[in-house]
C-alpha cells in the first residue's frame, strides 16, 4: 500500500514538472532546444520516436546535480554542431523525467547511447563495433572518462552510415 501512494505521489509530480526547464523553448512537437544548440531536452519517448523517423538519435541521460554529466555538455553541443542534420543530439535530465530512466533501466549517469531504429516495437542500438543489438546492455556507456568524445563520434559515424544502408535498401 505505501509503494502504492509513493509511486502515486510521485506521477503526480512529474505530470506536474514535466517540462519545466527556463533553459528551453517548446515548439509546436514540445521538443526543447537547449541553450547549448541543437541539443535537444527531451521528456517523452515519442520525441525519440519522431526524431528516428530523420536521423540516428544519441541519447544522454543525466541530472543537473551530477558534474559529471554537466562536463559532457560542451561535447553534446559539439556533436550537434558536427553531426547537424545527421543525427539528433537529445538530454534527459532524469530527475525531470524519471519514467525515461525506468524504461532505459538507468543505475548510474551519465548514462548515454545510440538509438538506430525500432524492430517490433523494440529499439535497435548500434554498438561501439559497429553491430547492432535490441539489448541496450550492449550499446550503452555509463559514466565519464576522457575518450568519451571519440568514443561518441565513432558511434555515431557508425549509425549515419547504418542510416544510409538502410535508406537504399
Amino acid at each position: 500500500m505505501k509503494k502504492s501512494v509513493i509511486l502515486l505521489i510521485l506521477l503526480v509530480s512529474v505530470l506536474f514538472t514535466a517540462g519545466c526547464d527556463e533553459n528551453s523553448q517548446n515548439n509546436s512537437t514540445n521538443f526543447g532546444i537547449s541553450a547549448d544548440n541543437n541539443v535537444v531536452v527531451i521528456t517523452q519517448l515519442e520525441q525519440i520516436n519522431t526524431s528516428l523517423q530523420k536521423t540516428p538519435v544519441f541519447v544522454k541521460i543525466g541530472a543537473r546535480w551530477c558534474p559529471e554529466c554537466r562536463s559532457l555538455k560542451p561535447v553534446l553541443k559539439e556533436l550537434a554542431a558536427k553531426y547537424q542534420g545527421k543525427a539528433t543530439i537529445v538530454s534527459v535530465d532524469v530527475d525531470k523525467s524519471p519514467e525515461l530512466g525506468y524504461y532505459f533501466d538507468v543505475e548510474i549517469i551519465p548514462y548515454s547511447f545510440v538509438i538506430v531504429g525500432i524492430e517490433n516495437g523494440t529499439y535497435v542500438y548500434m554498438q561501439e563495433n559497429g553491430n547492432v543489438s535490441t539489448d541496450i546492455s550492449q550499446a550503452r556507456f555509463v559514466g565519464r572518462n576522457d575518450t568519451d568524445e571519440e568514443m561518441f563520434k565513432k558511434v555515431l559515424d557508425l549509425a549515419v552510415i547504418q542510416q544510409e544502408k538502410n535508406k537504399s535498401k
